[in-house]
Formats: C-alpha cells, structure tokens, sequence
C-alpha cells in the first residue's frame, strides 16, 4: 500500500496533511514545554514551603525538635524537599529528551517536507510542459490539415473552370501539394510529440510521482514513530522517578511510626522538672489567742509586722515575687522621711545588689543560678559537654601541628619546625583555660547533683519557699530575684546571704519616691537597652543619675519617675554634684 499508487492524483492534499502532521508535533512540542514548566514550579513551591517550615538557627524552635513527633516533621520537611528535586529532574528529563529532541527533528523535518515537495512541483511542471507541447503540436497538425483540404479544394475548382488559365491551374496544383506536404510534416511532428508525451506521463505517474510520494509516505511515518516514541519516553521520565519518590514517601512513614509519644512525654518532664519539693503542710494560725512575741522576735520585725511565728518567712507573709513591683498600702502604712528610706534602702544594700545583678545579666549568670536545680543541672552538664569537646579539638589540632612539627624535624626542606611552635603554645594556653572553666562548671555540677551536703540542705530550704513564692529574712537574694515571667534566680554570695532586717522597707520601697539623683549626664552615644534592667538613650540625651559605677562599668540613670536603669559608663558623660555625692557616699558608708 502506496502513497504513491494510491494517491497519484492528491499531491495537495498530501501537502496539507503532512503540513498538519506538522503542526500536531508542535502542539505536542508545547504541551511538554508546559509540563516541565508545571513540574519545576511544583518544585519550587515544594522547596518554598520546606524552607518556610525548616526550624530557624539559634532560635527556639531549634529546642523543639528534640521530641519525636517535631523530629519526624523534620524528616518530613526534608524528605519534601528531595521530593521537589525529583519533580526537577522530570523537568529536565522532558526538556532534554522530549523538548529539545523534537524541537530540532522539527526542523529537519520541515527541511526535508519542503525538499520532497519541491520535487513533485517540479515532476508537474515537466509534464504540463510536455502536454503544452503536444497540444501545440497538434493544433498546427490541425491547422495545416484544414489548409491542404481547402487548397485541394481550391485546385479541383479551378482544374473544373475552362475559362482559367493552364498556368493558374499548375499554381492551384502546387499550391494544393505544397498544404498537403505540410500537413504531412505536422502529423508526423505531432506523432512524435505524441509519443514523447506518453512516455514522459508514464514515468511522471509510474516512476517519478510515485518516488516522490513514497518519500513523503516514508517521512509521515518517521513523525508519527517519532511523536510515539516521545509520549513513552514522557511516560518513561515520570517512571524513572517513582523508586524515588516512593523511597521518600516511605522515609516519611518511617519517620510517622518513629514518634514516640512515652519518649516526647519524657522529655517533656525532662524540659520542665523543678527539681524541688512539693510545699508541705500550711500551720494552723490560731487569731483567737493574743499574739505573743518575744524581745528577739519583736526586734527581727517592725512594728507593723505580721507577726508570723515561721522564722522562715521573715516575720511576714507577702508572696513577694519581684523587689520593686507597686502594692496597695494598708492603711495603717505611713511614708516615713525621704532621707530615712534612702538610708534604709543603703542598709538594704545586699538585697539591691541582686536586683542590679540580675537587670544586667541578660542571658543569665555563668553558673546558670536562675534556673531551678533539674534544669540548672542540665544546663551545666550541657556546659560541661561543650567544653570537654572544644578540648577535645584543641587536642586534635596540638596533635596535628606536634606530628608536623615532627616532619619538619626530619625533613628541613619541608618546612621550618619552629614556625609552629607559637601556634602550639597556644592551643596549650588554650586547652589549660579550658580545663579550667571544665573545672569550674564541674565544681558548680558537683553542688547541683548534692556532693555537697551544704548546697543540698539550702536548696531543700529554698524549694519551700520557691514554691511557697515567700521571702525569708535569713537566705539569699534568691527569691527576691524572681522575675516577673516566673523564671527563678539562685545566685548566691558571701555578700548577699547576709541576714537582712525584715522592716516596713521592703513594702515601702515597692512605690514609694524615686532615689534621691546625685548629678546629671548627657548621653555621648545611642544605647538599645533590650536586657531585663537596662534603659534606653538617644545620643545628646540629658538625664539623671542616681547611682554611679561601682566599677562594674554601668551607671543608674533616671529619665522620669517611672523610667530609671543602667547604662554602660562609657556611653555617658557624667556631672556628678559634690553635695548630694558626698551625702550619698556617707550614707553608703554608715550601710557598710
């Protein structure tokens, strides 16, 4: 079954379907670019939404992702993200293999439609000249027959006529065989012509359109294969990719039947235990008895105390939680002097330093002391872990440069031996601090996990009233240290485990007028107090100070009666004034 045979007579038709043959491939040209596109912004949405999800560094959700079930997300997440890459390799893979394939056996294909078409042009112009020829032939045949038949015609009536002349007879004659040698020469021309043309149709519609046309057969067929062979290979793309995508389907059930809801549950005792005691039993206040104190107990109380019997609550109850928090006054309260509060407040001086302690510290103090014992006994193992490890590296690094040390040694042309030796004095100066801070935090672990029996029995005595939110006369600035969002401070020092007076102070000093200012001070610099005590000023500020730097390097400021901190010393320029700083250093001298 040919094209050629069976189509002789449709070349048009033949050149509008192979035109159309064209045109389908590159509508199926298109659609494929049109899914790589899909695919690859599939991909990157995939990628998009991996990346919105992925916990951020050194934030807090980091800490999240130690449970199971944030972990298995994790797993997810990335998981997606190898998901989204195989969805790009489809798009590369059709680009490559489909797109950029076709694209060029496109243009081949047009090249050689153009050329075989070109050809059956050409075959049909030959044989219509060829038929031009023969109808030329044979209308001259025609011609000069119809001449010869007249000019005989014309012979016979003047051969006929007696009055002619015998000359015009003889011309009539000649005439008559000269039309009739013509007619001859026309036919046998035509005859020719005749013969020639027949030939040439047949090899036009035998051997020359048929060639033709089987070419054209041959490359429709080529592009119809060729159109096949693409739609398995866009099938065959996605197949490739289906191992692949299923092992990352599976690596996320993995990671789903990995949650382990008793492990999370765990952990969670292990983020949050206190390490403390439940509070015991509350005593019963009898109020129907007269109070009944003694010398030593009126003179550990003032004279509006509550006259609790605990010595471990101060003498009073007040669930004290943050040293300058405003309270309501009773009625009974009276504002003593400005000037006896301020000297008071000097006497109080260990309780003021755990607050300034504590403003300042921002992220906490080194041995982790605001924490409560359980989660302070992790931090400093956490701590303890970290450091062995720097020393561990540091080991590596001596090791590595004492071995090339050795190379050097044997090999002079290698390099100088005593290059390194600076480098190895540090890293020995190095690993020694480390040791040292190793030493240190162990020390602070060591009093955390109850080594030492006087570290255990006060924590056991601060849990009580950690709990009870009390604040003892006889303890450490400790509670008086917890901030408002609940987290507790334990810093302790010889300084601050002094015995503190339990007096009206403590509730007065909660609203009671601002400090006295010592002096003014213009601000040289910005300064963004974003840590818990500190305050904020903007170059050339003018404000007042209210305590100096007791070397620590921070300076007390007020702005207004609500707004005072600390600023760093150095980002301010100080104007002291000599009375109220002389009274101010006399008071601090009496408190002492």
């Amino acid at each position: 079954m040919s094209w050629g045979t069976e189509l002789w007579d449709q070349f048009d038709n033949l050149e509008k379907h192979t035109q159309w043959g064209i045109d389908v491939l590159e509508k199926y040209i298109k659609f494929v670019k049109e899914r790589t596109e899909i695919e690859l912004s599939y991909a990157k949405q995939l990628r998009n939404l991996s990346k919105k999800y992925q916990p951020k560094k050194n934030s807090k959700e980091e800490e999240e992702y130690r449970y199971t079930s944030t972990r298995a997300f994790l797993a997810t997440l990335n998981e997606m993200n190898d998901y989204a890459g195989q969805h790009e390799v489809i798009s590369e893979n059709m680009t490559s293999l489909i797109t950029g394939e076709l694209t060029r056996y496109v243009q081949e294909l047009k090249q050689e439609r153009k050329s075989h078409f070109h050809d059956g042009r050409k075959a049909q112009q030959h044989i219509e000249t060829c038929w031009k020829q023969l109808e030329a032939s044979k209308r001259r045949f025609e011609r000069d027959c119809k001449e010869a038949d007249r000019a005989q015609q014309y012979f016979e009536k003047m051969d006929a006529d007696i009055n002619v002349t015998k000359a015009d007879v003889e011309k009539a004659r000649q005439q008559a065989q000269l039309r009739h040698q013509m007619a001859e020469d026309s036919k046998a021309e035509y005859s020719s012509t005749l013969q020639k043309f027949n030939s040439e149709q047949h090899d036009h519609y035998y051997t020359h359109i048929p060639n033709i046309f089987q070419k054209i057969q041959e490359m429709e067929e080529r592009r119809i294969v060729r159109i096949g062979e693409s739609m398995k290979t866009f099938a065959e793309v996605d197949r490739q990719v289906i191992p692949i995508i299923g092992k990352c389907l599976d690596e996320i059930t993995k990671a789903a039947e990995s949650i382990d809801h008793k492990n999370d549950s765990q952990l969670v005792i292990e983020a949050f235990k206190s390490g403390f005691e439940p509070p015991g039993d509350v005593d019963f206040e009898d109020f129907t008895q007269p109070m009944k104190r003694t010398v030593s107990e009126s003179s550990l109380s003032n004279s509006r105390g509550d006259g609790k019997s605990e010595p471990k609550f101060g003498g009073k109850s007040k669930g004290k939680l943050w040293p300058f928090i405003k309270k309501n006054k009773s009625p009974k309260q009276q504002k003593e002097p400005l000037s006896h509060r301020f000297n008071e407040f000097m006497t109080s001086k260990p309780k003021i330093h755990c607050f300034r302690s504590l403003k300042r510290g921002g992220a906490g103090p080194e041995d982790f002391s605001n924490l409560p014992p359980e989660q302070r006994r992790k931090k400093l193992q956490q701590k303890v872990d970290e450091l062995n490890k720097d020393i561990q590296k540091e080991m590596d690094q001596r090791d590595a440069l004492t071995k090339m040390k050795d190379v050097y040694i044997k090999n002079p042309q290698m390099g100088d031996a005593a290059s390194v030796d600076h480098r190895l004095a540090e890293l020995g100066q190095n690993i020694e601090k480390l040791r040292l801070e190793v030493q240190k935090f162990e020390g602070w672990l060591a009093e955390v996990e109850g080594r030492l029996p006087a570290r255990t029995e006060q924590a056991r005595r601060q849990s009580g009233l950690y709990e009870a939110q009390n604040t003892s006369a006889v303890n450490s600035c400790a509670q008086d240290r917890e901030s408002p969002d609940g987290s507790y401070t334990e810093e302790q020092s010889q300084e601050t485990e002094m015995k503190v007076p339990a007096t009206d102070f403590d509730d007065e000093f909660d609203d009671e007028e601002p400090l006295p200012t010592i002096g003014t001070c213009k601000a040289l610099y910005t300064f963004e107090g974003q840590n818990e005590g500190t305050i904020s000023v903007a170059e050339g500020e003018m404000l007042y100070v209210i305590e100096e730097d007791k070397g620590d390097g921070w300076t007390r400021i007020r702005r207004n009666e609500d707004e005072e901190g600390y600023v760093p010393t150095s980002y301010v320029e100080v104007y002291l004034d000599k009375n109220a700083k002389d009274v101010y250093k006399s008071l601090q001298k009496i408190s002492e």
